[in-house]
């Protein structure tokens, strides 16, 4: 298996991080690095520490053990130096809702002592798509122009390293994909980007990624090596009735997991099992209509099997 990451000195380096609440672990001895100009995904679903970790990194909360840097500058000891060199779009709209959209983009360029004319050429693409509305409130905007309006605010400082704590949450599909395409062209421009996003299949757009559960790494790699290396017997399987077909693959001995993906079940089985021997046992459930295909594991089927394991 491939090192997490190189020799060479990372632009955030993080070893044996934790941090616990009232007793409660939320981030469990976390090490990983990310190389300058990447993608670098952190996925997970809600409560498994993304967060958190994006709040310890951005120097919003200090960590109760281990050591975490960003641009070779430790949160706890080198804050304010951070602060200055990084971006960060929380997960929830946090700007000022009664002000416009030019007020609250004037306002952070001015706490960071510069001007939108200065780093227009970063924001051009972005700003372009709401500077139509530039008088209109924040409170007022939609869920893909806040996204739009927040990207730009962190963004006007030119940060070296940018966090997006699940920035595409509540968008719609047309603007979760024009987002990625704007990180596309940020990491064009030498930034380095942390995105965390509970969406598995936003992983495959990320250099690499770390699937996070319970405050803890289960797989740092590339998306094609997590899928290339799903060692497991995978089928999804259809019928007339998929809630009681679920209840009884759950129940089948050889059937060793079952979720369900959209209008279908992926499960895997026994080594040895067969497609004939299964559609056997559902027959004798009184299933009907039964269809069964081997098929190509994605992330989220990745996820689920570390989960389990």
């Amino acid at each position: 298996m491939p090192t997490l990451y190189s020799t060479d000195m990372p632009v955030v380096t993080v070893k044996d991080l934790s941090k616990n609440y009232e007793g409660v672990s939320a981030l469990h001895k976390i090490s990983f690095g990310v190389e300058k100009g990447e993608i670098f995904g952190i996925i997970g679903p809600d409560g498994a520490g993304k967060t958190t970790l994006f709040r310890i990194l951005t120097t919003l909360l200090l960590p109760d053990e281990g050591v975490a840097e960003v641009m070779h500058l430790d949160v706890s000891q080198q804050w304010q130096m951070i602060r200055t060199k990084v971006g960060y779009m929380p997960g929830r709209f946090s700007l000022y809702q009664d002000m416009t959209i030019e007020e609250n983009l004037n306002f952070f360029a001015t706490l960071f002592h510069t001007t939108i004319e200065t780093n227009y050429n970063l924001i051009k693409d972005i700003y372009t798509q709401i500077e139509p509305f530039k008088k209109r409130r924040a409170g007022a905007l939609s869920g893909g122009m806040k996204q739009k309006l927040a990207l730009c605010c962190a963004l006007i400082h030119k940060p070296e390293v940018l966090f997006l704590d699940e920035p595409t949450t509540g968008v719609d599909p047309v603007s979760r994909k024009e987002f990625w395409q704007m990180l596309g062209k940020l990491k064009g421009e030498g930034i380095t980007i942390l995105v965390s996003t509970p969406y598995m299949d936003e992983a495959s757009l990320c250099d690499r990624i770390a699937l996070i559960r319970n405050g803890v790494f289960m797989e740092i790699n590339t998306p094609q090596y997590i899928v290339d290396h799903f060692d497991k017997i995978l089928w999804a399987v259809n019928g007339d009735n998929m809630p009681a077909l679920l209840k009884d693959l759950r129940m089948n001995p050889m059937v060793k997991s079952s979720f369900a993906f959209g209008d279908v079940h992926h499960i895997t089985v026994t080594k040895g099992y067969t497609v004939d021997q299964l559609n056997r046992y559902l027959r004798e459930k009184g299933h009907r209509h039964i269809k069964i295909d081997l098929i190509k594991p994605n992330i989220e089927d990745c996820y689920m099997k570390l989960a389990a394991e």
